[in-house]
């Protein structure tokens, strides 16, 4: 699991930045909203564990996609006014409050998903629209590695932790914005607020397969078993994924039209 940690984060967070570089932030986010590291987290604890135990940090994790989504709003309004550090404070203070919150209820898988898919569309509407113009500079070479070190570190800190706290908070916490907050802070150091404000938009829109990848293994790992229900899981959350590029795209489009981006 180690190795796997190593070897896949700094790899991701490579990819997701060179594909930022390429085709702007708003992609680079969206690429984050794949389960590419709490999936393999739950189906490690699934084959260790049992599917119980994975069921429970599944359907957490769903939950917790609210809390995600709360960090993206707080980030985003934040680096119209201030640095990237104050910024990632408050979205940090407000994801592990709403967290905390989210811990002391009990709700059904299913309305679990319809609750964060609307989470999910409000936050899209409330995130705040970045201007055009602005010129984005080249970021210095050493800026890339520091990037996947620091996530790596991140990651292997929380996960370290998370598996002492039982499935629920171990759901929960899996969806802490270790990606975003590296991506983000990168990007708004170096491009500026707006251009964390499109990253963060672009992993809210990318997160509706994440939901939908943890509602189906919260849901069917106990009747189908473990190989089934990560499949299953996997199918959905691509396909999902790639429709909710024409979403990134849109605003995109429409963004350049009515003169922001």
């Amino acid at each position: 699991m180690l190795a796997f940690k190593l070897i896949l984060v700094p790899t991701l967070i490579g990819a997701v930045s060179l594909a930022g570089r390429r085709w702007g932030p708003m992609v680079s986010g969206w690429l984050v909203g794949l389960p590419l590291t709490s999936g393999p987290v739950v189906l490690f604890l699934a084959l260790e564990r049992g599917q119980t135990f994975a069921a429970s940090a599944a359907h957490g994790t769903l939950v917790g996609v609210v809390s995600l989504s709360a960090f993206c709003l707080a980030y985003s309004w934040f680096s119209f006014h201030f640095g990237w550090l104050r910024s990632m404070l408050a979205g940090w203070i407000i994801y592990f409050v709403l967290t905390f919150v989210l811990e002391q209820f009990a709700v059904p898988l299913l309305m679990s998903f319809v609750v964060v898919v609307g989470v999910l569309a409000l936050s899209l509407k409330l995130l705040p629209h970045a201007s055009a113009g602005d010129a984005i500079p080249v970021p210095p070479k050493w800026e890339l590695p520091l990037r996947m070190l620091a996530a790596t570190a991140i990651v292997l800190l929380l996960t370290g932790f998370a598996e002492l706290l039982g499935p629920q908070r171990s759901g929960l916490l899996a969806t802490f914005p270790a990606y975003a907050t590296i991506l983000a802070v990168f990007t708004h150091h170096f491009q500026g607020g707006k251009a964390a404000t499109q990253l963060l938009r672009g992993v809210v829109a990318g997160t509706f397969s994440f939901a939908a990848f943890f509602l189906i293994v919260g849901g069917v790992i106990m009747k189908l078993g473990i190989p089934a229900a990560f499949g299953l899981a996997t199918v959905a959350a691509l396909s999902i994924h790639g429709c909710s590029l024409w979403l990134v795209r849109r605003h995109a489009v429409s963004s350049k039209k009515a003169g922001f981006m």
